[in-house]
């Protein structure tokens, strides 16, 4: 690829991905329930080390590992993402006692975590958050700290996680300076939860939190300033959004050329249609240019190099909106067999939706990007 060539290892690594995901990972991804949490993929996941890698490992690794896996199982990828994003803030920003705690267990799969910063009404503007944490007094009874009020909305892995990393108003007026992130386990008493039936078939809920007690051995970071603790997770999980689109554009991809290769109308195959062949060849290109900025964005986050918010929203924003046009197209091609239920295309196109708006829209995106560049 011209400006960026993986290693070897990392294109042998890549292939055994989608040999496991073929393998390993699609018998028990078609063994659980669309939107509901699937233990056992999460298990195997961990049992094949890869959410361990989660936390050993680079952005440009989670980058291959997203891509890789979502070509041939989205809800692995899915189940690995989602992992990844609930601990990430614990991992990356929790005291010892708190990983020691709960980072084995998500290592390993037997500790699902969850991502809690959206409510209906801060979803995009994620500084405007509701959720209110009150100030309590210590005495014997009570170790002081907070009480959690409000709801949380589109949360990953609720309402099953067993911990969820939580972004909550702790100063009252101070926009993103008065938030403060907490690792709240699922059983904390007044936490209650329910699933929503998304487009989408992943596992999605609401979260409400009615007085749930928290203390300063429960904060992530520091109070009052965990929206950089979100901020800091996205920045790392938002190019490898973009790989996850990646993949499921590559599937889609390789699934047309095999179809237009076979498929024969007008007395030859599909692919002999001049109207066919460019329209491949626009999804190829536009599919590796989305790779190469998916790669780029995740080796400048992991050289720490100043503009990764810019490249991470740009990869996040080409990547995503790339892959929407890819799987459509795809679908154009195939025809009407590929809008009947169980066809790989029906499918990408259920999944691909989502990438466009969760950890930050496509025009939040733009946003981003437009202000970096009157930055400089």
């Amino acid at each position: 690829m011209p400006g960026f060539t993986l290693e070897p290892e990392q294109l042998t690594w890549c292939g055994e991905l989608r040999t496991l995901a073929r393998e390993r990972l699609v018998p028990l991804a078609e063994k659980g329930e669309p939107g509901q949490l699937n233990r056992p993929l999460v298990a195997e996941l961990g049992g094949l080390g890869l959410l361990e890698r989660l936390f050993t490992s680079g952005a440009l690794d989670l980058c291959l590992m997203r891509e890789s896996l979502a070509h041939g199982c989205t809800e692995a990828e899915t189940a690995l993402a989602l992992q990844g994003l609930g601990a990430s803030p614990v991992a990356r920003a929790g005291t010892e006692e708190q990983r020691a705690r709960w980072l084995p267990g998500v290592r390993e799969g037997r500790t699902v975590a969850g991502f809690a910063l959206s409510e209906r009404a801060a979803g995009s503007d994620a500084a405007a958050l509701t959720l209110r944490a009150e100030p309590v007094a210590g005495d014997r009874s009570d170790a002081g700290g907070w009480r959690l009020s409000g709801e949380k909305c589109w949360i990953s892995n609720a309402p099953y996680a067993d911990f969820y990393t939580v972004f909550a108003r702790t100063t009252q007026g101070a926009g993103a300076r008065g938030i403060t992130a907490f690792l709240v386990p699922a059983d904390r008493p007044g936490l209650t939860g329910s699933a929503l039936d998304m487009l989408s078939p992943h596992p999605l809920g609401s979260l409400a939190f009615d007085g749930v007690h928290v203390t300063r051995a429960d904060v992530i970071g520091a109070p009052d300033r965990g929206f950089r603790v979100a901020m800091d997770t996205l920045n790392l999980f938002r190019p490898s959004v973009g790989a996850f689109a990646v993949g499921m554009a590559q599937a889609a991809l390789d699934a047309t050329l095999e179809h237009t290769s076979a498929r024969t109308a007008f007395g030859g195959p599909l692919k002999d249609l001049q109207s066919v062949a460019h329209q491949v060849a626009e999804m190829a290109t536009r599919t590796e240019a989305a790779r190469l900025l998916v790669y780029a964005a995740a080796s400048a986050y992991d050289r720490n190099e100043p503009q990764v918010p810019r490249s991470s929203a740009m990869a996040k924003l080409f990547a995503t909106e790339t892959a929407q046009f890819v799987v459509d197209a795809a679908v154009q091609l195939h025809g009407a067999r590929a809008l009947q239920r169980g066809h790989l295309l029906e499918h990408l196109y259920r999944e691909v939706r989502a990438p466009r708006i969760y950890e930050g829209a496509t025009e939040v995106q733009r946003t981003i990007i437009a202000k970096e560049l009157y930055a400089r």
